[in-house]
């Protein structure tokens, strides 16, 4: 039960990242990249590592890879980085590596679990397993914006990622029946959607 109660946590951290990243928008009347979104990020993704090692599924620790450390560039970016110590500086950032090597000899069986998949056909996990590629790459988009921006930010782009990962998500939910995945969404697919008509109405303003 704690090992589960691991990975509940990990999603309540996720979860809080949006509405935070969510309200202070609608405050400021513009899309904005708060401190908080970023540290929620890092604490939720470091809790799926250990979620995941502990389960040894291999699927939720690559699928965090890439935005994990895009998280800590983001801390870096935002001047939060610098004023860790040390050794949270040095677990932050070989948690995941030594997660991810201890189950990479376990790859091969999640590979053929993939493939000869029973309860869903082919095509459905294709269709599912691109969404979540698309919802994580959003975050690649976010890196190479700010860095051309010289600062962190999450453009409209960002959020139309976002939902377009986010619907395939919530499609492949209710093909599977499966309300985790529904209601996991649905909050994010709102805001998501608001943090575009927000940074529309901000670029009209500036014309």
């Amino acid at each position: 039960m704690w090992v589960f109660a691991i990975g509940f946590l990990a999603q309540a951290f996720f979860s809080a990242r949006v509405l935070i990243q969510w309200l202070m928008s609608e405050r400021a009347k513009e899309i904005v990249s708060p401190t908080a979104y970023w540290v929620c990020s890092i604490i939720g993704s470091y809790l799926l590592f250990i979620y995941g090692w502990l389960r040894e599924d291999f699927a939720i620790i690559l699928g965090q890879t890439l935005s994990y450390y895009i998280y800590l560039w983001n801390l870096d970016a935002k001047g939060q980085w610098k004023g860790l110590p040390a050794m949270v500086k040095f677990l932050l950032v070989g948690t995941p590596i030594v997660a991810f090597l201890a189950i990479l000899s376990k790859a091969d069986d999640f590979v053929l679990a993939f493939i000869n998949n029973q309860e869903v056909p082919m095509w459905l996990l294709l269709f599912g397993s691109t969404g979540q590629i698309v919802f994580s790459l959003r975050f690649l988009y976010q890196w190479l914006c700010s860095r051309s921006h010289h600062r962190s930010v999450l453009s409209v782009g960002f959020w139309r990622l976002s939902l377009f990962g986010s619907a395939m998500i919530i499609t492949y939910g209710v093909l599977r029946r499966d309300p985790v995945l529904i209601l996991g969404q649905l909050v994010g697919f709102v805001a998501y959607f608001r943090n575009i008509i927000i940074g529309r109405r901000a670029a009209k303003r500036e014309m």
